[in-house]
């Protein structure tokens, strides 16, 4: 792509768009990038760039988590775990252990990792030793989770699996009365495992604009001005600005290890509810594999909220791009990165902590909400 992103800029400015246009990205990366370029201060006013449901994290369900904290504590195992998941709150009262974080202060066994090549060498170097990998991700995670037992990983390693597909999450927005947004950028990083036809839904089915974007801002702005100008002259297609690293058909290997090893059902997501096929489960060929075929659920029936956001979060009308990060009830006020309540302000994939990280640390009142 050889144009920069001033070319870009100046593109966009150019063109005539005569009415408010929302557009949505569904990647933290892709929010993170345009928060700290200061993309949104150099579009036209009438432009809105709005975040969407692009945070792993932040839509695991709270069963999940609870269930993770539960391992470490009563079982005589090691939890490992991506190191956003470490500080994400369950709904418990503060003074029982609410976080995976907690519970290694208190003895558990709990080991932050980045990747499913460290939870097989930690496996492989203490074969007598029990260890569940709590996998929480979107299909770029899903991938090397399958590769990694497709490719035989050692058999004292565990899974507790909370993987999720983001192609529904953005189909029920899609097929709701309102959707919320006027074009679409897909993110680059499912697209590459998946293939940019995993998109073009979005403006066969429903007219709108979709470009699949990379990470930095030039790519950024030029799948922006790719949807606007699709607005303009009235025609939606996708369009692929990503095509250094994102293909028609995708990575047909990591696709074919995902369809080994696991299969699609209907999924909890966090504060929103069960989406249907948009989540990954084990297949019966990779079911001793699952922790849960070794060790009982310790779930507490009698708890309440489960699913939920705490009380007063408005993560997850966050992540359905429904209010910015800073119109959240507790943003700035009851909820900061140093003592975070919802799991918007844990992640670096959260749109709430990247609003804080650049510069955003006043709530905005009910009456300003887009």
């Amino acid at each position: 792509m050889s144009a920069t992103a001033k070319t870009w800029l100046d593109r966009i400015h150019d063109l005539p768009l005569t009415r408010p246009v929302r557009v949505m990205n569904v990647c933290g990366g892709h929010e993170r990038t345009v928060s700290h370029s200061g993309l949104r201060s150099a579009l036209p006013k009438n432009v809105e760039i709005i975040p969407g449901p692009g945070c792993p994290v932040c839509i695991c369900p709270e069963e999940d988590i609870y269930d993770a904290i539960q391992l470490s504590l009563n079982e005589r195992l090691s939890l490992l775990a991506f190191g956003d998941m470490l500080r994400v709150p369950v709904n418990l009262p503060r003074r029982e252990i609410r976080t995976l974080e907690q519970a290694r202060a208190a003895g558990a066994r709990v080991i932050p990792i980045a990747t499913p090549v460290e939870a097989v060498h930690l496996a492989r170097q203490s074969p007598a030793e029990t260890f569940v990998f709590f996998a929480a991700g979107f299909e770029t995670t899903m991938a090397p989770v399958a590769a990694m037992l497709a490719e035989h990983a050692p058999a004292n390693l565990l899974l507790l699996l909370s993987g999720r597909l983001t192609r529904p999450a953005v189909s029920l927005l899609l097929d709701s009365d309102t959707p919320g947004f006027d074009a679409l950028i897909a993110p680059g990083h499912v697209a590459t495992v998946m293939g940019a036809r995993e998109w073009q839904f979005v403006s066969q089915s429903h007219g709108i604009p979709t470009a699949v974007a990379g990470f930095r801002p030039d790519t950024l702005l030029a799948a922006t001005y790719s949807v606007l100008r699709q607005l303009v002259e009235g025609k939606a297609f996708l369009d692929n600005c990503y095509g250094e690293a994102v293909s028609e058909e995708g990575n047909r290997y990591a696709q074919r290890c995902l369809q080994r090893v696991m299969t699609v059902t209907d999924a909890r997501w966090r504060g929103i509810g069960t989406i249907a096929q948009s989540g990954f489960a084990l297949s019966e060929a990779y079911r001793d594999s699952d922790v849960f075929a070794h060790f009982p659920r310790n779930q507490d029936t009698a708890r309440r909220r489960i699913g939920q956001m705490p009380a007063g979060c408005d993560c997850a009308r966050v992540v359905l791009g429904q209010i910015y990060p800073d119109q959240c009830r507790l943003y700035a006020r009851a909820c900061m990165p140093g003592q975070p309540a919802g799991p918007c302000m844990v992640s670096e994939e959260g749109a709430c902590r990247i609003w804080w990280a650049n510069g955003v640390r006043a709530n905005s009142p009910p009456a300003e909400l887009h």
